[in-house]
């Protein structure tokens, strides 16, 4: 994960500042996305969902467990930013 915490580009190098670099960067979409669905997943367990403690423990789990490369896979091969 440290390694994925700055926002690559060149513009960014010149004129983002440190906290603008982190806020971009790939680390932060995903664990952003992560507990997205963490809370998406909570609130529909207690609307009735079939979802168990257990289930919600894995992805709180999964949180910073990020494999970026097969991120970039699936983002070059499906060329969108949003992947469910």
């Amino acid at each position: 994960l440290p390694d994925h915490q700055k926002y690559e580009h060149p513009l960014v190098q010149r004129y983002a500042t440190k906290e603008m670099s982190s806020i971009f960067s790939p680390a932060m979409k995903f664990t952003t996305w992560r507990k997205l669905w963490l809370a998406l997943a909570t609130a529909e367990q207690e609307l009735g969902l079939d979802i168990t403690n257990e289930q919600l423990q894995q992805m709180k789990d999964q949180l910073y467990n990020i494999d970026f490369d097969k991120a970039n896979e699936y983002e070059s091969k499906f060329r969108h930013d949003v992947m469910g």
